[in-house]
C-alpha cells in the first residue's frame, strides 16, 4: 500500500480532491515544513531562503508565550515557499491530509521525534527530553474540525498522550481514505536560547 501526504497550500478549508482546492504534495524525502514569524523574503511565492533568511525571519523571544504564527511547505519540486495559509492556532480542518490506497492492519499514528533513528526527543522544541514540555502541538481532524484556540495533544516521541492517532482511535482503516490533522508551534515563555530545529514526522501503521 502506499500513503501520500499533501499540505493545504490554499486558503479554502475545503478536503482533499475538491476542485478549486489547492493541496500540495508532499515529498517525505525531500520538502520541508517551515515555522516562522515570516518577512519580505520567507513568505508564499518566494524562492527556498538562506538560512539567514530564516533566522532574520525566525520567532523573537519575548520572555511570554506566543504562538508561532506562519508555516510554509518548503516545495523542493518547484523550489519554493507555499504557505500553508490554515495550519496554526486555527479553528480549520483541512489542513494536512494523509491519503492511504487501502485497508490497514493498525490505525495511523503521528510521531514527532529528533532524527530518523526515532528514538530520542531531546532537541529543545521536543521538550530537551522531557516529552510534557514540547512545543508542538497537534489535533486529529479527521471526524471534525479542532474548535478556536484548540488546546491538541503536546507532540514528543512514542508516549501515551503524545502523538496523535489519525484516524481519531476508530482503529485500522477498512476501506482506503484520507485522514486529516492540524498542527501548531507554541514557544513557552520560558524559552531563553533562539536558534534551528529540524525534527522529524513520522507516520506509522501496519499493513495486511
Amino acid at each position: 500500500m502506499a500513503l501520500t501526504i499533501y499540505a493545504n497550500t490554499g486558503t479554502q478549508d475545503t478536503e482533499l480532491g475538491t476542485s478549486g482546492v489547492d493541496f500540495t504534495e508532499i515529498s517525505p524525502l525531500n520538502d520541508k515544513l517551515i515555522f516562522s514569524s515570516g518577512s519580505d523574503v520567507v513568505k508564499d511565492g518566494e524562492p527556498i531562503p538562506t538560512q539567514a533568511q530564516l533566522i532574520s525571519a525566525g520567532v523573537v523571544l519575548t520572555g511570554a508565550e506566543q504562538i508561532v504564527s506562519k508555516y510554509f511547505l518548503q516545495d523542493d519540486s518547484a523550489s519554493e515557499l507555499k504557505e500553508i495559509f490554515n495550519m496554526g492556532n486555527q479553528d480549520k480542518r483541512y489542513v494536512l491530509a494523509f491519503d492511504f490506497d487501502a485497508i490497514t492492519a493498525s490505525e495511523p499514528i503521528l510521531e514527532v521525534w529528533d532524527d530518523t533513528d526515532m528514538d530520542t526527543i531531546d532537541d529543545v522544541t521536543l521538550g530537551g527530553g522531557t516529552a510534557s514540555l514540547s512545543w508542538w502541538r497537534g489535533i486529529t481532524t479527521t471526524d471534525g474540525l479542532p474548535g478556536t484556540d484548540w488546546v491538541g495533544n503536546r507532540l514528543a516521541g512514542s508516549g501515551s498522550g503524545y502523538f496523535l492517532y489519525l484516524n481519531n482511535e476508530n482503529g485500522a482503516l477498512a476501506v482506503p481514505t484520507v485522514l486529516y490533522c492540524q498542527l501548531k508551534i507554541v514557544v513557552p515563555a520560558t524559552a531563553n536560547a533562539g536558534g534551528s530545529a529540524s525534527p522529524i514526522i513520522v507516520v506509522k501503521w501496519t499493513s495486511n
